[in-house]
């Protein structure tokens, strides 16, 4: 039950302050904002004078005096004035309000996406990319259309409804009277209907973001899906999640539907009776047929501002859910305001590294131990390995090395502090990683490289290449640095994208290196070039390497070898092969298919 009352919260005076907060992003441009209601208030009144005047002209043309004493071409000069001024309002006022929904909708995408890269890695751990796509793209349009068209349009609509009720309680208070006892009615079946339809609404924009996940994976596995053949299955994926689109979406339209024949129903109802009652006034003379004229004209009008108020209120209570998923996102701590508040700049770190007794579950299954008490000592300059089966902690180390996430127990030190008494930007300055699966932007080479120092120079950049040993292959494209590598650098082999990652780290000057399974899916060349630019990479600097193929890491001065959570054994290369009975030579046999082939890896 709290579940739905979380996924379905009631339209109420408090959450529509709290979708108010949105109006922050409006702020700069308050002025405009002022003056173009302003001119809406004015526009919007200037339009009474048209249903008031068709019964003055009736009368007029009837011989029957009026208070200004215009005649019939006076009175038509005077409307084209109107219109002409009304226009002029409306064109300044749609201009002021076109503003207002441009920048202030730029201004709320680039508050969510610089919130939503700064939030920590847990966040994306609990939340699919497709709904956070969704928020930044149709959320935002639905708040787009309220800045620019729904909130005008919807005081416009009260503002003609209370201007013509206010001139018709004047001109024919008895026929009004009769008019404003639908209102009850239309009032409660709006709040009835109103609710419904809002629930609809939201709960088809978080399907329209389930389909939009499918999407985005489907794009981003596209190898994969072909690779297995699977088109048809992910079509009848997507298929379904967009029949579910259009289910919801149906009786989303189903209910607007039922609220525009409920209101047209009861105002066109109302309509006629008061016409006929309006005719019998003016056989008994009680008013004049101009009279009844501009009444059933102004009628027209407050019926059109209450179907259309109807209208607007559906937009807008469905604007007001789309506000609140984006406000969920907005008021989220960031990763440095989750994190101890400190200041202390990291500089340049020297690289001695210190895990003390650490303790670890991921958030998303604190039912699982991760780490159990893991200690591990790394002087600076170090190069250090990390070996395990799948899932005993390898990676976790890296993690909490990053801050990705925080420890449950237990401390890691940096040249002797505490890693989370530094200050995070400063402090990550001091880390390159180069991953086992590398995924790059798809932009050129040289904005890929760039990307570990944005202020490098060319210079710089070619330097980096050569010890990635990544020049030469980058020469023989045709556009050199500039050539594009495509959506997650598709366009370039794994050895490639391997060796453009290293460049990125040595143009990063990295103090601490930290390199995941680097070489695990290379082929025997690309392997062997790879190993040859980490081996630059790691000069001179602290290196942690996690690794399966257990040649790649003999020459290291450490190796920690983890079972299920805790370290289990450490010792160089030769200490360890020596422990026949140990965990590193029986996974070491796992990569052999004979003991003559183990003995001449190893030694």
């Amino acid at each position: 039950m709290e579940k739905e009352q979380a996924d379905h919260p009631k339209f109420s005076r408090k959450s529509l302050a709290k979708s108010l907060e949105i109006f922050t992003f409006v702020r700069p441009y308050r002025w405009q904002f002022v003056i173009g209601l302003v001119l809406l208030f004015l526009s919007s009144s200037i339009f009474m004078v048209f249903p008031l005047s068709i019964g003055q002209m009736l009368d007029v043309a009837q011989g029957k005096p009026n208070a200004l004493n215009l005649t019939l071409p006076e009175i038509g000069i005077l409307l084209l004035i109107v219109l002409l001024v009304q226009g002029f309002f409306s064109y300044v006022r749609v201009m002021l309000f076109a503003q207002i929904s441009e920048k202030g909708t730029a201004d709320i995408r680039k508050a969510l996406y610089l919130k939503i890269i700064s939030l920590p890695i847990v966040f994306f751990e609990k939340t699919r990319v497709g709904e956070l796509v969704s928020r930044l793209t149709n959320d935002v349009e639905k708040i787009y259309n309220t800045f620019y068209f729904i909130l005008a349009e919807f005081f416009r609509q009260v503002i003609l409804l209370v201007g013509g009720v206010i001139i018709l309680a004047w001109q024919t208070p008895k026929l009004a009277g009769v008019m404003l006892l639908t209102f009850p009615i239309i009032v409660i079946g709006a709040m009835i209907f109103g609710r419904r339809i809002r629930k609809l609404s939201k709960k088809r924009q978080e399907i329209l973001a389930e389909s939009n996940t499918i999407l985005d994976e489907t794009l981003q596995s596209i190898q994969a899906v072909k690779a297995f053949g699977n088109e048809l299955f992910e079509m009848g994926r997507y298929r379904k999640a967009n029949d579910t689109v259009v289910g919801v979406s149906m009786k989303y339209a189903s209910g607007r539907a039922l609220f525009a024949v409920f209101i047209i129903t009861v105002l066109f109802g109302a309509l006629f009776f008061v016409i006929w009652l309006g005719m019998m006034m003016v056989q008994e003379g009680e008013v004049t047929a101009g009279q009844l004229i501009s009444f059933v004209t102004l009628t027209a009008v407050i019926g059109a501002s209450i179907a259309g108020l109807g209208n607007f209120f559906t937009e807008l209570v469905g604007a007001i859910g789309a506000t609140e998923r984006i406000l969920e996102i907005l008021n989220s701590k960031t990763e440095k305001e989750e994190r101890p508040q400190v200041n202390r700049s990291a500089g340049r770190l020297k690289g001695d590294l210190q895990f003390e007794n650490l303790a670890f579950s991921y958030p998303t299954r604190p039912d699982v131990s991760v780490l159990k008490g893991v200690t591990l000592n790394i002087k600076s300059g170090q190069k250090v390995a990390l070996v395990g089966q799948s899932g005993a902690g390898k990676s976790t180390i890296m993690q909490l090395l990053l801050q990705f996430h925080q420890p449950d127990s237990g401390t890691i030190e940096i040249d002797g502090v505490d890693i989370h008494d530094y200050e995070l930007k400063s402090y990550r300055d001091n880390f390159a990683i180069v991953p086992q699966e590398v995924i790059l932007f798809g932009g050129t080479i040289r904005e890929n490289i760039l990307y570990g120092n944005p202020d490098a120079n060319i210079e710089e950049i070619e330097s980096a290449a050569r010890k990635a040993n990544a020049w030469d292959f980058i020469q023989s494209f045709p556009d050199g640095l500039d050539t594009i590598v495509g959506e997650r650098g598709i366009k370039l082999s794994g050895g490639q994208r391997q060796r453009i990652a290293i460049a990125r780290a040595i143009l990063r000057n990295p103090s601490i290196l930290l390199l995941d399974e680097a070489t695990s899916s290379l082929d025997a060349e690309s392997e062997r070039l790879v190993q040859e630019a980490l081996e630059n990479l790691m000069e001179g600097r602290t290196s942690i390497i996690i690794a399966h193929r257990l040649a790649t890491i003999r020459e290291v001065d450490c190796i920690y070898v983890l079972d299920g959570g805790k370290i289990v054994e450490q010792g160089t290369h030769f200490e360890l092969s020596e422990m026949q009975d140990g965990v590193y030579s029986s996974l070491a046999r796992l990569q052999f298919d004979n003991s003559k082939v183990y003995q001449n890896e190893l030694h």
